[in-house]
């Protein structure tokens, strides 16, 4: 297996001036390694990988590693739209000592079925393990099943993020070839590993990773009526971490816990009041503040 476990999908956190805030990175990654997970995904969506310069972008992703220090996997995201610039970050962040890289589906120009599998395949061919990251919500359009098992023969394509909320897509892909699957959703990590998935890249961990992990290691075991207690017990706070556009309440709620700062940068900005409200009731029932 190359990717098993929970991975949070970090949020990269910002200064009161709209700067990335290095040292509070550092520290999200030791509260993370001391919550157990396997591993760290930054700059990805929830890490608003879209308003970062360039030299941010990169720069997070060796932040990340070097803070890490070899105790968790890497999985950087340097995906683009663009073939040529998603394999350019990609050749970046490999000498950085990445172990993975995650590649979403090139958005907004809906490129055809062989358009994508030239494009992932020519990241591919760097070398590095690839984590497709199918999230039509995001990106205008799916990987199509042939598409996953064309590309699954490819021997650096190593697993797909499934985050387009289909449960029957990991079984479907399971059954058409060898490829790692990891749940793009929290609230849908437990039915996903039942059916076949390895692990979750994960919002809700840059919260709770130690809760997070234990739910998984538990799927993982198959010991599922502890892990359907831990998913029920976090049920509502796995909903409501959408009850605006990702990684806007989970900031909101890492602010509230003292994790970060609650610091955007446009077009994301914060929720409303009733948003909020909500949000903290339902971390408070939950336990988590």
């Amino acid at each position: 297996m190359y990717f098993s476990g929970v991975y949070t999908a970090l949020v990269t956190p910002f200064a009161m001036d709209g700067s990335v805030d290095f040292e509070k990175l550092a520290e999200l990654v030791e509260f993370n390694l001391a919550g157990g997970v396997a591993g760290l995904v930054p700059v990805g969506t929830t890490g608003e990988s879209p308003t970062l310069r360039t030299d941010e972008h990169l720069q997070v992703i060796k932040a990340v590693v070097e803070a890490a220090a070899g105790r968790c996997k890497i999985v950087a995201g340097t995906g683009a739209n663009s073939t040529a610039e998603a394999v350019e970050l990609t050749e970046a962040a490999k000498a950085f000592g990445i172990d993975g890289t995650l590649q979403v589906t090139p958005y907004y120009n809906k490129p055809n079925n062989s358009g994508l599998i030239q494009h992932f395949s020519a990241v591919a061919d760097l070398g590095i393990p690839v984590v497709l990251y199918n999230v039509p919500g995001r990106s205008a359009r799916e990987i199509p099943l042939e598409v996953v098992a064309e590309l699954a023969k490819h021997e650096h394509i190593v697993s797909i993020k499934e985050a387009a909320g289909s449960v029957q897509r990991v079984t479907d892909i399971k059954k058409l070839c060898d490829i790692e699957v990891l749940s793009g959703d929290d609230s849908l990590a437990l039915p996903m590993i039942k059916a076949g998935a390895l692990g979750v890249i994960s919002v809700a961990s840059n919260l709770i990773p130690a809760e997070v992990s234990a739910l998984v290691a538990a799927a993982l075991d198959g010991n599922y009526d502890e892990a359907q207690a831990l998913h029920d017990k976090f049920a509502k706070t796995f909903d409501d971490l959408f009850i605006d556009t990702n990684p806007i309440p989970i900031k909101a709620a890492m602010a509230m816990k003292g994790l970060i700062n609650e610091v955007y940068r446009l077009p994301m900005c914060s929720t409303t009041d009733e948003n909020k409200a909500a949000l903290r009731a339902t971390l408070e029932h939950a336990g988590i503040l």
